[in-house]
């Protein structure tokens, strides 16, 4: 149903205002609409402290109004009485077939403007964020052969970091004929670091592969 409010650049008419905003944010619901918009033209001005609802209200219009309108606006202010219509020049008057290209800022709401308002709000949210999942993986590394300095193999493999890896205990097996291999653990975060990516463009190029001949996933399990 349609609210009727008069006189808001006076006390009587800022009463009125003051009393229906009570307990609401918004004139119509509970979102921004065009019929605040259409008040707080009417409003001269922020009502002062005798009008908290009111002015509380205000405060939120003028926020939503400076985030669709950026710019350093300068302020202005009208004094005076609107001349009489028929003292104003003939050329003034804009042709009748050009009224259908005026915009009207304050006219009424459509379904469209509810609906996209309603979208807008909505984007606004934030959106929850998806706990992305963790994976434990149980990594071989192979050395080239018996004399291949190990030290410096796991330093190799340590050194390489980026977001969502996170490398744990380690220890040496031997293979065979003197050789061992490196069993080192590490922790992923599932949808920031491939594995096989981490393998083929890490661990098995240069400057690791001086140290590293092969890498095997020996486990992998989600956390």
């Amino acid at each position: 149903m349609a609210v009727t409010f008069s006189d808001l650049h006076t006390e009587g008419g800022l009463k009125t205002l003051e009393q229906f905003l009570s307990g609401k944010t918004y004139v119509s619901g509970d979102q921004f609409t065009k019929d605040d918009i259409k008040v707080f033209a009417a409003v001269v001005g922020k009502p002062g402290d005798s009008f908290p609802n009111a002015a509380k209200w205000y405060d939120v219009v003028s926020s939503h109004l400076a985030t669709s309108f950026p710019g350093n606006a300068q302020g202005v202010k009208f004094s005076g009485k609107a001349a009489p219509a028929e003292a104003a020049p003939a050329k003034a008057a804009a042709p009748a077939e050009d009224d259908d290209d005026d915009l009207d800022l304050f006219g009424d709401e459509t379904e469209e403007d509810k609906k996209a308002a309603e979208e807008r709000e909505a984007a606004k949210k934030p959106a929850k964020k998806k706990e992305s999942g963790k994976s434990s993986v149980l990594l071989d590394v192979k050395p080239w052969d018996d004399e291949t300095d190990m030290k410096k193999l796991e330093e190799a493999v340590r050194s390489v970091e980026m977001p969502g890896l996170l490398w744990g205990a380690s220890k040496l097996v031997p293979v065979g004929y003197g050789i061992k291999k490196l069993q080192i653990m590490m922790t992923i975060v599932d949808d920031l670091v491939s594995v096989d990516s981490l393998i083929e463009e890490h661990l098995t190029v240069e400057p690791c592969n001086e140290y590293i001949q092969s890498c095997d996933i020996v486990a992998f399990n989600k956390i």
